[in-house]
């Protein structure tokens, strides 16, 4: 490893920890692919890595790019505000296990296994007159009203009630879920105060103090709903069933957040690409079979759900001449990836055409590839079939002034979406 290679200067002190660059971070990105493919972001410490060729060298190599700090980094002494942390869970809930993505293998392919058999791409299809059935539901309840605040009315409640279907929750209960939710959201997006954290800790608790007694009367009581699989599904080579600690992780990271966040973020990011480009909503009308699943796939590709995730350094490495420390945090941009020139020609073009728009990395790649994608991909087809079943032409509400975002480094969160329209009859 070179002097060269390990002092390369940075594009300039950016970050991607500002607020202000998470609300369009696409210049930035820009910037790093062509001057720092691999940067050392100033305030997080984190390697970010933005070329298209070199994420899926990360995301593809498990052995050296693992999902999780080994034991002695995890060991290291904690700061007083993370053992706050532990000590709320440990006196007042359950300390969260890891979720799926944290797993490295074997046991990520293991536990992984309760989730492939609901997951699998031939059941989702399964799920289709349920997804048709909830958005029909949704429509209905503003059609007549010419408005519709997108984010709250839709984009949020569809992977919900699909999800409390799917589950055997009550629809009743989806308020209070969508707050936990909010709460481990806000907490992964390292956005948070000491005291704003605490706060969503509290949240996290309450949701597993609601969701404890329907754990303790599956494990009597298997009823055939994921659910029930995830309490009690051996996990294979295990020769035991998920803990409390380990289920509570999954509830809440791989179904209702990794499940249900990422794509209610979908929605709405399709939603600002049909009203930034009003050629494409007119082919999506005018023959949304041919152009319908195009569609999909470039959506996420050019508003991804998730900007990026990390992996951590098994060892000394060098990526594009950067040498990278044993222990370091990597952040894998999908995002940054996914508007690659080198990969997608004229990448800021919405083309519904696009040969390689399936090349997309919005559900990551590897051993790690996203286990909800096919559910993903039929809530997004339906949600925009049903758009062009219902929707003559639609618009931002006057007043309404561009798109505001949570500040999220991870995810792509709009908070609302004010839209009028006039109904399809």
């Amino acid at each position: 490893m070179t002097d060269q290679a390990e002092t390369r200067p940075a594009p300039r002190d950016d970050t991607l920890f500002d607020a202000g660059v998470q609300q369009c971070p696409y210049a930035l990105y820009d910037r790093l692919r062509d001057e720092a493919p691999v940067y050392r972001d100033p305030v997080t410490g984190i390697y970010v890595v933005t070329r298209y060729d070199l994420v899926r060298q990360v995301l593809m190599d498990p052995d050296t790019f693992i999902a999780s700090r080994r034991d002695d980094a995890r060991d290291q002494i904690k700061s007083l505000h993370q053992q706050a942390i532990v000590r709320e869970f440990e006196e007042k809930g359950w300390v969260p296990g890891k979720s799926v993505g944290q797993y490295d293998e074997p046991d990520h392919s293991a536990v992984r296994s309760i989730f492939d058999n609901t997951f699998r791409a031939g059941r989702m299809r399964e799920f289709d007159p349920v997804i048709r059935g909830v958005l029909n539901e949704l429509f209905d309840g503003f059609i007549d009203e010419g408005r519709v605040e997108w984010v709250s009315q839709v984009a949020i409640p569809l992977p919900m009630m699909v999800f409390a279907i799917q589950m055997g929750a009550k629809r009743e209960d989806l308020a209070m879920i969508r707050r936990w939710t909010d709460a481990w959201v806000s907490r992964l997006g390292l956005m948070l105060s000491p005291e704003e954290e605490m706060r969503t800790v509290a949240l996290q608790i309450e949701a597993q103090h609601f969701f404890q007694p329907f754990i303790e009367k599956l494990r009597g009581n298997p009823d055939g709903t994921f659910f029930s699989d995830l309490v009690n599904m051996e996990v294979p080579g295990w020769g035991r069933t998920l803990t409390d600690n380990e289920i509570h992780a999954h509830l809440m990271g791989d179904t209702f957040v990794g499940g249900g966040e990422t794509t209610s973020n979908s929605f709405a990011g399709g939603i600002r690409i049909l009203l930034e480009n009003r050629d494409v909503w007119e082919k999506l009308k005018r023959d949304p079979d041919k152009y319908l699943k195009g569609f999909v796939e470039e959506m996420l590709r050019l508003e991804s759900p998730v900007q990026g995730l990390t992996r951590f350094a098994a060892r000394d490495v060098e990526l594009a001449g950067v040498a990278i420390p044993a222990g370091s945090t990597i952040g894998v941009q999908y995002a940054a990836a996914n508007r690659d020139p080198a990969r997608f020609p004229e990448p800021e073009r919405f083309d519904m055409e696009r040969r390689n728009a399936g090349a997309h990395l919005a559900f990551s790649s590897g051993v790690h590839h996203c286990l909800g994608a096919a559910l993903a991909r039929r809530e997004l087809y339906w949600c925009f079939h049903t758009v062009v079943e219902r929707f003559e032409d639609f618009w931002l509400t006057p007043g309404q002034d561009g798109y505001d975002y949570e500040p999220n480094l991870f995810l792509r969160r709009m908070k609302r979406l004010e839209l009028e329209f006039t109904p399809r009859r």
